[in-house]
């Protein structure tokens, strides 16, 4: 059947977080989004990146990259910075060109619209398959500039990451003008071919970076992504075992919320080949993750964040006999317990990076391009060209 497509849930910083609204296969889902908590800073930038995921019969070797290197692609913000301090991110994922996807909205379904609970994108990965159908490129992207709210600031890195393999310029849409559309926005549309440059040029796949000033990229879809064991593994996953004790379940969903962290745990660990496993305990080492509509350590973080709004029937039995100013203490003594053991994952991962560093030198002009790698190095790039900057 037709190939395809595409990327991987990425990245966040700060504490922002957002519940979407889901859709079933076959429905149209809202755009809206509900904001649970955070503050954004004074001068705090923005990233927003769309992602738009093929689900079509052959997809399924983009879709096992996806899973592994979602982590990969979160920490690449984990060092970028603009006017001073770390930029927060929204991601959006899309799927399209799935058989049981709802044929009156052209077979595509917005998954997620702008979020920030990594936990819930990686679950949503875990969770796709892939049958036939018809791939629209414009459609879905007519779909993702109009429902998703792109903010206003042209500096504000904005971008559309869409791959696959069938011509680009099918489906009833003219993907041109969708492309246009997105850079009146200040879009990037970044089109990742499956195959081989020349094809994806034959196919269309250059007409996203033409019109809106994005990157054609190409990726062998069926590659396993490589993973350099490096000393430091065994002991950032020890250190996120620890880390997973300072989570303190709080509301209607902290339970629930909780074991989906566990759980997306286990689904790294299903993808240790990769090193999916250690990546996502680095992420959870950074801003990147926050957790404020179910743990306790980061909704007391909040500005606005009130005791007395806590009913004792939404906390965790060991606090519930408590009074305020225990559990006040309670908290803080976690977050610190948290705080000290980020600092060992992050320092753990620094030495892990060089190590890794040199002996890719040392495997130099080795290895495919894959999810991964096309997609850090386009972000970081088209994220320069807006006065993000990152540590090397």
């Amino acid at each position: 059947m037709k190939t395809s497509k595409t990327i991987a849930a990425l990245l966040g910083l700060t504490c922002v977080c957002v519940t979407p609204l889901l859709a079933k296969e076959g429905e149209v889902a809202s755009p809206a989004s509900k904001t649970i908590s955070g503050s954004v800073k004074e001068g705090q930038a923005k990233v927003q990146i769309a992602i738009l995921l093929d689900t079509s019969s052959s997809m399924q070797g983009l879709i096992e990259q996806a899973k592994s290197e979602l982590w990969s692609i979160v920490n690449t913000f984990n060092s970028a910075h603009k006017n001073g301090q770390a930029p927060y991110v929204e991601v959006a994922l899309y799927e399209y060109g799935k058989q049981s996807l709802n044929s009156e909205s052209h077979w595509q379904r917005c998954i997620v619209p702008f979020s920030r609970d990594l936990d819930q994108i990686s679950e949503e990965l875990f969770k796709l398959n892939t049958n036939g159908g018809e791939e629209y490129c414009g459609a879905v992207i007519q779909r993702a500039v109009e429902d998703m709210k792109w903010d206003e600031d042209p500096n504000t890195y904005k971008a559309i990451f869409i791959a696959g393999n069938e011509p680009f310029t099918q489906g009833p849409v003219n993907v041109t003008e969708s492309c246009q559309a997105a850079k009146k926005k200040g879009v990037y549309v970044n089109s990742i071919h499956c195959g081989n440059q020349q094809a994806g040029v034959q196919g269309g796949w250059n007409i996203g970076p033409v019109v809106a000033g994005g990157s054609l990229l190409t990726i062998d879809h069926n590659a396993a992504v490589a993973h350099i064991d490096a000393p430091q593994d065994k002991i950032i996953i020890q250190l996120n075992v620890e880390l997973n004790k300072t989570y303190i379940p709080y509301g209607k969903m902290g339970a629930q919320y909780q074991t989906r962290q566990t759980t997306q745990d286990a689904n790294a660990i299903s993808k240790s080949s990769s090193g999916a496993h250690v990546k996502r305990a680095v992420s959870k080492a950074s801003q990147n993750y926050c957790n404020v509509s179910w743990d306790l350590v980061d909704a007391c973080k909040q500005e606005k964040f009130d005791w007395s709004t806590v009913k004792e029937d939404d906390l965790p039995e060991a606090m519930k006999k408590m009074t305020v100013e225990e559990r006040k203490v309670y908290v803080a003594e976690n977050a610190k317990q948290r705080e000290a053991i980020q600092e060992k994952i992050r320092k753990a991962n620094e030495e892990r990076l060089a190590y890794i560093a040199k002996v890719r030198k040392e495997l130099a002009g080795e290895g495919k391009n894959t999810l991964d790698k096309v997609v850090v190095e386009t972000v970081k790039k088209q994220a320069a060209e807006r006065g993000y900057s990152f540590q090397k």
